[in-house]
């Protein structure tokens, strides 16, 4: 557990989980499934560990500049939200 507070309801409960990640820059994506977070168990505010996001951020970076493979390809529909 965190010794930390949680930065939007000043608790001090949480736990770690692996979530579905969508890294997201200019337009291109990579999803990183099995991500570790830990979350807050009040408000469930999400808390990544900047090493794991470097991580990920270098993966994209070298997939989008072909120097590196994806595990696999997706496809995935969109609708847009009108209201």
């Amino acid at each position: 557990m965190r010794e930390i507070q949680c930065n939007t309801c000043g608790s001090h409960e949480y736990e770690k989980r692996r979530i579905n990640y969508l890294y997201s820059h200019q337009g291109k994506y990579l999803l990183v499934p099995n991500t570790p977070v830990e979350i807050c168990i009040d408000c469930g505010m999400v808390y990544y560990d900047a090493a794991v996001l470097k991580e990920i951020e270098q993966h994209f970076f070298a997939i989008h500049q072909q120097n590196e493979e994806p595990d696999a390809y997706i496809q995935m529909p969109t609708k847009s939200y009108t209201n």
